[in-house]
């Protein structure tokens, strides 16, 4: 079967690999034929970031987590052949044309004619995994830094949970533009006005009650939340980290009396299956993120696109037929 790999450093070659056998694995392991994937910021750091020369290449379709397909072989007695499933690859990554998952992190699919948006249950998953730590949100001010992928899944979770105002900022127009779309109230480019001013115009003083940093990979945007919160704010940090230690404003945390939430990955069981629920029922419209279908062959093209924001990237599928 053909896999996408990492060799070098942003190069990603597509190979021919063996595919898994089945019986080499647990009892619960399901063996899926992809139909199509996407790109996480998470998976950024395994294309950009260097390794030891000696750990290249890394492993068959890495790092890619984000994936849907057919079970065509099954040792779980809640799969069978057949079955379309979203999934969370093990032992191979899912940018392959074949991957394995454990029945507990594989899903049934909801009868959905958008395949695509169904997928996009895998990251909203972990929204809602995020927003199970956060206080009631009626009627708060609220303010999601990075309009990435995920920063526009909490945006629009933000205004199905009943705030006030869903502020957002970016460096970029397009993708506020698309914050519009889902269900920004305002929006402010950050390299164009001060998002201090603007929150505090926008809120009327108040600050906000809430900010989400969706940015990650640098170390500069969780201070600039500080300074967006009100006292006894809540900050909750999404945006993957780089660096194991940070410049942190600690005086300014601590005399606001902020509280802190970090958020990495979801509860699959029950996540997961919620954001499919919301995505098939109308309730949060993903299809303005998806901007563009590659064949998974074209991983290369689709990787530098994500890295460099090229044509208007945000979401960008694979597809394997």
């Amino acid at each position: 079967m053909k896999a996408g790999q990492i060799v070098a450093p942003r190069q990603i070659e597509i190979v021919d690999i063996e595919q898994p056998n089945l019986a080499d694995y647990p009892d619960g392991t399901v063996m899926i034929k992809t139909a199509h994937s996407a790109i996480c910021g998470t998976d950024m750091p395994s294309f950009v970031l260097e390794h030891p020369a000696d750990s290249y290449p890394l492993g068959p379709g890495l790092s890619i987590h984000e994936a849907i397909g057919i079970v065509t072989e099954s040792t779980s007695d809640k799969f069978k052949a057949g079955d379309e499933v979203l999934a969370l690859p093990r032992y191979v990554g899912g940018l392959s044309e074949y991957f394995l998952s454990d029945e507990s992190v594989t899903l049934p699919l909801t009868d959905f004619p958008r395949k695509d948006c169904i997928l996009m249950s895998q990251p909203l998953g972990t929204v809602v995994w995020a927003c199970r730590k956060l206080p009631n949100l009626l009627n708060l001010d609220t303010v999601v830094i990075g309009q990435g992928p995920m920063g526009l899944l909490f945006t629009h979770m933000l205004s199905n949970l009943g705030a006030r105002t869903v502020i957002t900022t970016d460096l970029v127009d397009f993708r506020l533009s698309v914050s519009k779309k889902m269900q920004a109230t305002h929006t402010i480019n950050a390299a164009k006005e001060d998002p201090v001013a603007a929150v505090e115009e926008i809120t009327e003083g108040r600050m906000a009650d809430l900010v989400i940093e969706v940015v990650g990979h640098q170390t500069e945007t969780i201070n600039a939340c500080l300074q967006l919160l009100k006292r006894d704010g809540t900050l909750l940090a999404f945006g993957v980290p780089d660096d194991q230690i940070y410049d942190f404003h600690f005086a300014d945390f601590f005399r606001k009396n902020i509280r802190f939430i970090g958020s990495v990955g979801p509860d699959a069981p029950n996540d997961f299956p919620l954001a499919m629920d919301m995505i098939a029922q109308g309730r949060l419209d993903v299809s303005p993120i998806i901007t563009h279908h590659l064949p998974f062959t074209e991983a290369q093209l689709g990787f530098e696109m994500a890295l460099n924001k090229k044509d208007e990237a945000i979401k960008i599928v694979f597809d394997y037929e």
